[in-house]
């Protein structure tokens, strides 16, 4: 297997622009140290969440996916957590700590503001840790991959059209920033954990990651068609979208998605694999879309 080329498979791209060698130490350590050495050391408990009138906390408090978003979070630290016991390697392995660390303190974020702005959700899960670590690890990376590519574009057209209050929108900045580095983080991650297999083990990781992907897509496609009627799930994107996108046609929120996933990809090493199969997919869908 080439050390460059990567397919649309494993919801990444090629990335050799300097020809960095996919699965080299130099990749390890230039994935790793960008999660790493772009950490924000912001404290949930201290975060100033700003008063809202009645009409801003009205829509806040009605959005139909927060009992979701908190459950997201929960499972994905747990997951990630897992991960990271399992591994050996030093670098990778505080690297994957920080990632699950990230994911239980957005999880706090979230219990802070519901607390603050008295959000009634029901009672949650018991997060355990899953019996089999890679699959959950991978399951929720792909996962994130669908969920953050949408997630970009929700945000920017939340801030855009006032839906909610700038002070507010900016307590989430660093949050939705996070996801980004999430899964530029998981994409290399995957890359590089393929090539130190040998060929039948690598041709087994990737069905798994076939088998993640699919199994990421169809859960999502299920919440889609069951939130009028319920809530549940493990992402809460779908859940929320048409409460943000009203009077904003199909088109428009693709190409927002697609412009906010550039922008948040492009502040980062540029010779790391971004996230490519949503980006391919959205554009593959531009061109049946009127303008």
């Amino acid at each position: 297997m080439s050390d460059h080329v990567t397919s649309l498979d494993s919801g990444v791209a090629d990335a050799s622009i300097n020809r960095l060698m996919i699965g080299s130490e130099d990749h390890k350590r230039r994935f790793c140290r960008m999660l790493l050495d772009t950490f924000d050391p912001y404290k949930p408990a201290v975060i100033a969440w700003p008063k809202l009138g009645a009409d801003a906390l009205q829509r806040l408090t009605s959005l139909p996916f927060w009992d979701i978003a908190v459950q997201t979070e929960g499972y994905a630290s747990a997951r990630v957590r897992a991960m990271a016991d399992a591994i050996a390697d030093p670098l990778l392995k505080e690297a994957v700590q920080l990632n699950a660390f990230e994911e239980g303190r957005h999880k706090l974020v979230l219990e802070h503001m519901i607390r603050f702005y008295g959000i009634k959700l029901a009672p949650e899960p018991i997060y355990h840790a899953p019996r089999d670590a890679e699959w959950a690890f991978i399951r929720t990376g792909y996962g994130e991959c669908f969920d953050s590519f949408f997630a970009f574009g929700l945000f920017q057209m939340a801030k855009d059209s006032g839906f909610f209050p700038p002070e507010l929108v900016e307590v989430f900045e660093p949050v939705i920033q996070e996801e980004g580095r999430h899964i530029l983080f998981f994409v290399n991650g995957v890359a590089w954990n393929r090539v130190q297999k040998s060929w039948p083990g690598a041709l087994c990781f990737r069905l798994r990651g076939l088998a993640a992907l699919a199994a990421g897509a169809w859960g999502r496609l299920a919440l889609a068609r069951a939130v009028d009627g319920g809530k549940g799930g493990d992402n809460f994107v779908v859940a929320g979208g048409d409460a943000l996108t009203v009077d904003m046609t199909p088109r428009k929120f693709i190409e927002t998605c697609l412009r906010e996933n550039d922008r948040r990809m492009e502040r980062y090493d540029a010779q790391l694999l971004r996230p490519m199969l949503m980006p391919f997919l959205a554009k593959l869908a531009l061109r049946f879309m009127k303008k």
